[in-house]
């Protein structure tokens, strides 16, 4: 870390774990903490751990001293500020599992797996994961002479030390995710290039929708078991449920009973979406039940039966439903299941105890195979038509969605428009961003019954943005209830820049307080480029010639020479050469360390508002590596000084070419 941050955080896992932001706030408490007794104990934190936020408002002080004397026998040990971290990173991942743990929470799958305190892993669930790495993985050119993995061994966890099966899994779930170029495959990796993998993975696991909170490289090249299983079982899923979208599979309109559901049935989380689809079949299939969850609702395999039964009937056993004992049913299911390709994933022991996750895997591999939904119609086609191709309002959705699930929120935010309409999750995105800044003894917190109580949130998520200089004309707390989709993207983009300055300037010692704007990341990024030696050039963050991907490849050089092989980029002319350039850039970003979420088309289109989070990624990397800064042969006085000589201008600085009109739109 660059700057006076060096000074508080010395372990690299630590500084991972947190914003520089968060790193101040917690600082300030720890210094409190100690200055109230001049003398800081691990016995005292069980206590004054009752101020912070989740820790204390999710555990009584009782479970809090149960935890702290679990993981420390020693409570009279001196707690430093690292050692402070460390406890209150156990002690929260504690209160998050406790609270993630809720069957209301829809995505509980997510956080479920990476944030138990108790060490231990489902052996069922590894063999189960083994069995889908070893069927997908099995042909690749690297891996193959580690294939196939041994379930009832620990090698699943050996082989991963290295990072290349988590990188090759993630672009089985979402292909084109991480450019191999960018994967380090020799057969000895050395401990720098192995975690560059790790980095590179755990970066692509958050841009594809996974929940890495509290989880760094140290983590996998040690082989924590419980951590990989967890990163591991979330990758799985999201390949799993990826059809689940009315775009992929157009057929799902089959399960609206009236046209005016069918936007409700598109913000839908693919899990609901799964069981909606199998509750739709159940009812044709005369079962009087209604399927609400993967656990307690299949365990006596009566629902699996039917549903088997009216997906595949030239398979079925009369037996399956006459049977009285639930094991010998499931049994049944799972033969009737093999017959028809989907044993995959669990056994009968796993349908009768109800585990969530191999349970959810088992019925989404069903769909993929055969989800028994009629052929698209010409009126479901005529359906789709009528909605708008909203292609960027998507991908901006995307890119503000992954970015918030990154922070650690309390809930899984499936889609914007309609995650954030009670107010709940933008005040805690606020808090994190800027601590302290949210008044919570007036915000109404989930499940929120009356309009009135949401409303009353999303005015204050307004009225703090105006605090914070957001452009916000015309935009009332009612429009975020509303789910209007203009106004909560413009609000979005500029919370996200901001937390994208703030960062940046903590982060540059030598700014002495001076705001930092976009004019200063442009200007920072061309000058980086030319002391490089480079022609390359950027005007400004929507500047077409950006499209071809040489300007970023020569940044990233040059702010990491070792970073970027040019035996590997293309010229830049085709629009395929563009591409590749631009799936090279992202995954070379994410190796050093940089958490973006933009896609190709965002580069090769010039998308100037990715292009701008992007260079300012780039750009906070930098800053926090002053070392690697240097071996470009820029002296001191060159790094240092750069942001002295910047103006200290408005937001909306006509110079970065990126200025925000009134509804925050670039």
């Amino acid at each position: 870390m660059s700057g006076h941050w060096g000074i508080l955080v010395s372990d690299p896992w630590l500084q991972n774990q947190f914003t520089q932001v968060e790193l101040r706030s917690l600082k300030s408490h720890f210094m409190s903490m100690r200055r109230e007794s001049g003398r800081l104990v691990i016995a005292d934190l069980a206590s004054k751990m009752s101020r912070l936020k989740v820790v204390g408002e999710n555990l009584s002080e009782e479970e809090r001293a149960s935890c702290v004397k679990d993981l420390y026998q020693n409570t009279e040990e001196e707690v430093d500020f690292e050692l402070f971290l460390k406890v209150y990173l156990k002690v929260q991942t504690f209160a998050n599992s406790r609270t993630g743990s809720s069957p209301k929470n829809s995505s509980a799958f997510l956080k479920a797996a990476t944030t138990t305190l108790l060490h231990t892993i489902s052996e069922s669930e590894k063999a189960s994961y083994v069995a889908h790495i070893n069927h997908y993985l099995a042909k690749d050119e690297f891996l193959k002479k580690y294939l196939p993995i041994d379930p009832s061994t620990n090698e699943l966890f050996e082989i991963a030390k290295d990072g290349v099966l988590l990188c090759k899994l993630i672009n089985v779930a979402v292909p084109g995710t991480i450019d191999e170029r960018a994967i380090n495959t020799k057969r000895i990796l050395n401990p720098w290039e192995r975690n560059e993998n790790h980095t590179l993975c755990l970066n692509s696991a958050k841009a594809i929708g996974c929940t890495v909170v509290n989880i760094g490289t140290q983590d996998f090249i040690e082989g924590r078991r419980h951590l990989v299983l967890g990163v591991i079982s979330q990758i799985i899923k999201i390949q799993l449920l990826a059809d689940l979208d009315l775009k992929k599979t157009p057929q799902l309109l089959e399960l609206l009973d009236d046209s005016k559901d069918m936007e409700e049935l598109m913000n839908l989380p693919p899990e609901k979406i799964l069981l909606r689809w199998m509750n739709f079949h159940l009812k044709k299939a005369g079962y009087k039940k209604i399927v609400t969850n993967f656990s307690s609702d299949v365990k006596d395999a009566e629902a699996y039966a039917h549903l088997l039964n009216i997906l595949a009937p030239e398979h079925i056993n009369p037996s399956t439903l006459a049977v009285k004992n639930p094991f010998e049913r499931a049994k049944l299911v799972l033969e009737h299941a093999d017959k028809m390709g989907c044993k995959r994933y669990l056994t009968a022991r796993d349908i009768v105890e109800g585990s969530p996750n191999l349970n959810l895997a088992f019925v989404a591999h069903i769909f993929q195979h055969r989800n028994g939904l009629s052929a698209q119609t010409k009126q479901q086609m005529s359906l789709l038509e009528t909605f708008p191709d909203d292609t960027q309002d998507s991908r901006e959705e995307r890119v503000f969605r992954l970015w918030m699930n990154s922070l650690g929120n309390s809930t899984y935010i499936n889609n914007v428009f309609e995650d954030l309409r009670n107010g709940w999750v933008l005040l805690e995105t606020l808090d994190k961003v800027s601590p302290g800044i949210v008044n919570w003894k007036i915000a109404n917190k989930p499940p929120i019954k009356m309009p009135f109580r949401k409303v009353e949130n999303c005015n204050q998520v307004v009225k703090i943005g105006k605090q914070l200089k957001f452009s916000l004309v015309n935009i009332a707390g009612n429009d975020i209830v509303q789910g209007n989709k203009k106004l909560i993207l413009a609000y979005l983009w500029q919370l996200m820049r901001y937390n994208m300055l703030q960062l940046l300037k903590n982060l540059r010692f030598h700014s002495r307080g001076k705001e930092i704007t976009d004019a200063d990341i442009l200007e920072w990024a061309k000058s980086k480029v030319i002391s490089s030696g480079s022609q390359s050039r950027m005007d400004s963050f929507k500047d077409k010639s950006l499209s071809d991907g040489i300007f970023f490849l020569e940044l990233l050089s040059s702010v990491q020479p070792r970073a970027v092989n040019w035996g590997l980029v293309t010229k830049g002319v085709t629009e395929q050469e563009k591409k590749m350039n631009a799936t090279y850039i992202i995954s070379i970003a994410r190796k050093l360390g940089c958490s973006i979420f933009l896609l190709p088309e965002d580069i090769t289109e010039v998308n100037q508002k990715m292009i701008l989070t992007l260079t300012a990624s780039i750009m906070s990397w930098c800053l926090k590596h002053p070392h690697e800064e240097r071996t470009v042969g820029a002296s001191d006085n060159e790094s240092g000084s750069q942001l002295e000589t910047t103006s200290n201008s408005t937001l909306d600085d006509s110079a970065s070419d990126s200025s925000v009109d009134e509804n925050g739109n670039m």
